[in-house]
């Protein structure tokens, strides 16, 4: 327990965090909105720290058990901190788009964040990357399923009959994700593995790019090897669930603290949003970027367009059913910028990941239209 507790000694910074908030944060309140949009970036930071120990012994247990639950382990560990803090924050905020808002800006923030960025800097340091282009078709139609299904069809569903087309959309994402899953870890395990094909039929190799981190892709040892650690499952099950826990009291808090910061200021409530859904991605980011430098675009691919997709397929059903459980909708349906700007992203990823290689031009495509879904956030739209 002692070797534990002194190598989790970045999660004890949160747990003294969110005691220090649970005394303070009236007093916070008080002062003003500076001081509770101060406090608000602090705690982003401090939910940062524990969602990153999360997603680390959520690898450690991927590792230990390996497919097909290594993968649900990695992609639920994933999407709990996103939904938990959604759902706590959603009791707070009355806003009822932040679900769509936080879901389409965890997918301009892989898609075109993450793998723009990391396209062009392992293309400018590399030239042509390579990787498998079946894994960024499967993912691309994926996405796009999963999004037309869930967030652009709504707007063409009456408001009375919301709650039947509802429960159809979980039963979608379900049926999408368990397909999904079993192609992933099956028979289709060679799409998400840059090798070919008869070589991963023999070797099964592990597909989840939490993996490829910590092996290093095609098992060459790479960056940070989870396996050289010597925690035990159950401690990681420990560490995971006590994160977790964490997680939701600071979101609690930061979303009081933000709210009152942001209050009356003019800033867009789409804000919060993005928020959210940088803190689900921050433990990607880093991921992604050391791949793509290290010249391993396929760990970035998957990164990138599987955080996306999970986000969407594995989000949605979740809020849904809350939605059905309390009897309020969530507004779901895109407006028509944000379907724009996922339409052009969708696009410009199909076109870009159909050659199976990269390069800084089409990096600096999708970074740019990230830098653009930024700019029409800070307006309001």
């Amino acid at each position: 327990m002692l070797s534990v507790i002194k190598q989790e000694k970045l999660l004890l910074f949160p747990l003294i965090v969110a005691i220090g908030a649970y005394f303070v944060e009236r007093s916070i309140l008080d002062m003003g909105q500076t001081a509770s949009l101060i406090a608000a970036a602090f705690l982003v930071f401090t939910i940062v720290v524990a969602s990153m120990r999360v997603a680390h012994h959520a690898e450690i247990l991927a590792l230990k058990v390996g497919d097909p639950y290594g993968t649900m382990i990695l992609t639920l560990s994933a999407v709990l901190v996103e939904v938990i803090i959604l759902a706590i924050m959603m009791q707070s905020e009355s806003s009822p788009t932040l679900v769509r808002d936080t879901i389409y800006s965890a997918v301009m923030l892989d898609i075109n964040g993450i793998l723009g960025l990391a396209a062009l800097l392992g293309g400018i340091k590399h030239g042509e990357q390579p990787y498998n282009d079946n894994s960024s078709k499967t993912y691309s139609v994926m996405i796009l399923t999963a999004m037309g299904i869930s967030m652009i069809v709504p707007e063409f569903v009456p408001e009375a009959k919301w709650h039947f087309y509802s429960a159809f959309t979980i039963f979608a994402m379900i049926a999408l994700y368990a397909v999904f899953l079993r192609m992933q870890v099956g028979q289709h395990s060679y799409f998400f593995s840059y090798t070919t094909p008869r070589t991963a039929r023999k070797q099964q190799a592990p597909v989840r790019p939490a993996a490829e981190l910590a092996n290093g892709e095609g098992g060459d040892g790479g960056e940070g090897d989870v396996n050289d650690e010597p925690e035990s499952t159950t401690a990681s099950i420990a560490v995971i669930l006590i994160g977790v826990v964490l997680i939701g009291a600071l979101a609690e808090f930061m979303s009081t603290l933000l709210g009152n910061g942001i209050k009356g200021t003019g800033a867009p409530m789409t804000l919060m949003a993005i928020v959210v859904a940088a803190i689900s991605a921050a433990p990607e980011i880093m991921t992604a970027l050391r791949a793509a430098l290290a010249n391993r675009m396929q760990a970035v691919v998957n990164i990138a367009l599987g955080a996306s997709l999970s986000t969407v397929i594995l989000t949605v059903p979740v809020m849904e059913a809350i939605a059905l459980y309390t009897g309020q909708p969530f507004i779901m349906a895109m407006s028509p910028v944000q379907t724009v700007m996922v339409m052009i992203t969708l696009i410009a990823a199909a076109i870009n990941l159909n050659d199976g290689e990269t390069n800084a031009i089409e990096g600096m495509t999708h970074f740019i239209l990230f830098a653009t879904f930024i700019m029409l956030s800070v307006l309001g739209l």
